[in-house]
């Protein structure tokens, strides 16, 4: 829109929050008067540093920096905008306003990305998720953003390497940079993707292993250092199956909103592994921030693994708050500024020794008090614990074992019975066994009257609480998919179940012996 003293321009663009992107109207408005350059509409302080780095960059690449008092509105204002990818939209609607580039070049389009002081157009955090947003539209990023941006669906993708050459394209001087192209082949296996041929001596943490991945149950391994608990861990991840087209693009739209690098041209197709350090603190973990929400490990491990290692020096107050999210699939962050709900439905693994010291009371070698065992196993509230479907006792393995033993069955065999097993369960309407939820649990894995006593009397003793109930289905069900048998579940498949889930006081006294 122009008049004598007024001019105003329209373009699209998108910002970041959380891990979603949100569409934005960038309107610039040129009027006579004192000269100035005025941001609104929420901006952080990233946004409002658009000044400069557009005053510099228009300068170098050719064009005025107009005279007159402008005003750069950021609509919905309610929205906070944060971070630099409004800068290519302001630079190309204050053109337009000052009429030294025609309005129609702005039509159908929307322009992501950061401005160098030099022109040089660069690529921002969040290039997919943002370019998501802008669906239906021609969407013009960072040359070096356009293998990313190109996976968002219904979107077409344009690169321009500088602010210069952007115009030259959109002016019909000059031709679009070409698309690049990609390597074929198979996505790079994640490190934590052993081989679980490498474990030996360790039956029942092989068999929790391959139940946990089968049915995606959470899984507690205790047992003194060096027993195999981080090395049967490792191996979860290369059991598990690739993930299909959607969870692919869930998974990498978290992760390049966090600015983690994606395949080139292609989504994230193997299972996401994260092992945050126990001195986490509980934002890394849950996500939040006191000036832009970001999702934490528990998200990023979303659709993957959480590998809590050395579970037991994490700070209590970090392992309560993962007790909604284990259950939901989901996180909800609200701070002062706003709120967001992250995914995280996740695996959780954890590993750790019963004592500080590790060894839990053996004699001549544990070196820790009868308190600070105690202490030591204070750490983890009960009804954590009981979210955990699988609880093994993971014991050092005899020496030739170790030395002289054969190579345990490889991983490529253990993850086509897990296949088969999360096919069967896909059958059914769930993705895994442990998705199931209670009020399907009848119909979905019937029990045998025998199967039912042996239940009853676990609960009527307090051995079980009745979530353990249908955990220890569910893990049932999962170990009857396995050896291929049909339900209904009877006795000897609860006691089976019940055998990967001891008691925690019971796993302790255990390792002491």
């Amino acid at each position: 829109m122009k008049g004598s003293d007024v001019m105003l321009a329209v373009v699209s663009s998108a910002t970041l929050s959380g891990i979603a992107g949100i569409p934005v109207r960038v309107e610039v408005h040129a009027s006579n008067g004192i000269p100035s350059f005025t941001i609104v509409g929420l901006p952080d302080a990233a946004c409002r540093e658009a000044r400069d780095r557009v005053r510099a960059a228009l300068m170098s690449s050719g064009h005025e920096w107009p005279g007159k008092r402008v005003t750069v509105n950021l609509a919905p204002s309610g929205v906070r905008k944060t971070g630099s990818s409004l800068d290519v939209a302001i630079a190309i609607g204050l053109l337009v306003a000052t009429d030294q580039l025609a309005s129609d070049v702005v039509v159908g389009r929307s322009f992501v990305g950061e401005l160098g002081l030099d022109g040089a157009i660069r690529s921002v955090n969040g290039i997919l998720p943002i370019v998501a947003s802008l669906a239906d539209t021609e969407v013009v990023v960072a040359q070096s953003s356009v293998s990313d941006a190109d996976l968002a669906p219904d979107v077409t993708v344009k690169g321009a390497g500088t602010l210069r050459g952007l115009i030259e394209a959109l002016t019909g001087l000059a031709s679009w940079p070409e698309p690049p192209t990609y390597a074929t082949g198979t996505q790079p296996k994640d490190f934590c993707s052993a081989d679980l041929a490498d474990v030996r001596g360790q039956p029942l943490g092989r068999l929790a292993v391959e139940v946990a991945a089968a049915g995606g149950h959470h899984l507690l391994m205790l047992g003194p250092p060096g027993s195999g608990k981080t090395m049967l861990a490792r191996r979860v991840a290369g059991l598990l199956p690739d993930l299909d087209d959607y969870a692919a693009l869930e998974v990498s739209l978290i992760h390049n909103a966090v600015g983690v690098s994606l395949p080139r041209g292609r989504l994230i197709r193997r299972p996401p592994v994260r092992a945050p350090h126990h001195g986490s603190s509980a934002v890394a973990l849950v996500g939040g921030g006191s000036a832009t929400l970001r999702p934490g490990e528990i998200s990023m491990a979303h659709r993957g693994i959480l590998f809590l290692d050395e579970m037991g020096e994490f700070a209590p107050s970090c392992l309560e708050m993962l007790r909604e999210p284990l259950e939901e699939g989901a996180i909800r962050v609200t701070r002062s500024q706003g709120s967001t709900t992250f995914p995280a439905e996740f695996l959780l693994v954890a590993a750790m020794n019963p004592c500080p010291c590790g060894e839990a009371g053996r004699p001549g070698w544990c070196r820790c008090s009868d308190r600070e065992r105690y202490r030591y196993g204070r750490r983890l509230s009960g009804p954590f614990l009981d979210r955990f479907d699988l609880r093994v006792l993971v014991q050092r393995p005899a020496p030739e074992a170790v030395v002289d033993g054969p190579s345990g069955e490889p991983s490529v065999d253990v993850a086509g019975r897990v296949a088969t097993c999360r096919d069967r369960s896909l059958v059914r309407g769930f993705e895994f066994n442990a998705a199931i939820p209670d009020d399907a649990m009848d119909e979905v894995a019937p029990l045998t009257d025998s199967a039912l006593g042996v239940l009853r009397e676990e609960l009527s003793r307090g051995c079980i609480s009745a979530r353990g109930v249908q955990r220890i289905r569910r893990v049932a069900l999962t170990m009857s998919d396995l050896a291929g048998d049909d339900v209904p579940i009877d006795s000897d498949g609860i006691r089976a179940a019940m055998n990967l889930r001891a008691d925690p006081s019971r796993l302790l006294a255990a390792v002491g012996r």
